[in-house]
């Protein structure tokens, strides 16, 4: 496995701060975004992007997953059409640029169940966000870039059962999974997910959880919550997982380097490193 950091670590977003910082603290690759300002914009041209890719390499880095700032703003389960098109436009403009980059995933959520000012109803969200991604899929396709689903607080695809399925429906082998443990240690197991979502994983977040908190604030430093990890890389083990591990993690004191180091440190020492 390889050790990737989130773009959503770093508290300045210029690429050469996160680019030499991620490669000081040891980091293989970083997990970028794509927003409406910052390095990687909507309307950023191909040369940009690329010249952002060869930034990345500069410092021996890979990009591998690219996620989207709006994605919690724009909702395939909208009941605004205006705002489930934008939602869509988006993961299709994630998709080209993650080509751009040389990223093989990019992160969506498959919608949301309170968006827009209201409650949207539970099948009424599975299935706009079921169809938004049967028609995406070929796109995914066409650029070579997989779509990745990732399981988050969204109350919607509460399980790794109801989540497999959902996959499986969409019908193409360019929709996948983008596993968070530590979104599920709420209320579920890390390893049970991974036993049941099995091959369908593409990327896994590493975080973790007290579930003693139970609210927001309880997300922490990898190894020190609530997260089996043991039973979680003996599950990564057993769907034969190699793939990118990224630590999606948060200074509360606002002292970044130490962040990396120490979530560094805690991924080498679950890869045996």
């Amino acid at each position: 496995m390889k050790k990737g950091i989130s773009i959503w670590a770093f508290s300045d977003h210029t690429p050469e701060a996160c680019f030499s910082l991620a490669k000081e603290c040891g980091y293989d690759g970083v997990e970028v975004a794509l927003g409406e300002t910052g390095a990687i914009r909507y309307d950023s041209t191909r040369e940009e992007i690329e010249a952002v890719r060869r930034l990345g390499e500069s410092y021996g880095l890979e990009f591998y997953g690219l996620v989207c700032y709006d994605c919690w703003k724009y909702s395939l389960a909208s009941s605004i059409p205006e705002n489930r098109r934008r939602a869509e436009e988006m993961i299709a403009k994630q998709l080209e640029v993650a080509s751009w980059l040389g990223c093989d995933t990019i992160l969506v959520l498959p919608g949301l169940l309170e968006c827009d000012g209201e409650v949207v109803p539970y099948d009424v969200a599975y299935d706009r966000g079921l169809d938004a991604l049967r028609r995406l899929a070929p796109l995914a396709e066409q650029y070579g870039v997989y779509i990745g689903v990732e399981n988050v607080w969204n109350k919607l695809l509460l399980s790794p059962l109801e989540m497999r399925d959902f996959i499986d429906r969409v019908g193409s082998p360019w929709v996948v999974a983008y596993f968070d443990v530590g979104n599920v240690i709420r209320d579920g197991y890390a390893e049970h997910w991974i036993d049941i979502l099995g091959t369908r994983i593409k990327k896994v977040h590493f975080k973790d959880y007290s579930r003693a908190d139970g609210t927001i604030n309880g997300f922490t430093d990898i190894l020190q919550g609530d997260v089996n990890y043991p039973a979680v890389m003996a599950a990564l083990d057993r769907i034969g997982y190699d793939d990118w591990v990224t630590a999606e993690v948060s200074a509360a004191d606002g002292d970044i380097p130490a962040l990396l180091q120490r979530n560094a440190a805690a991924i080498d020492t679950l890869l045996n490193k």
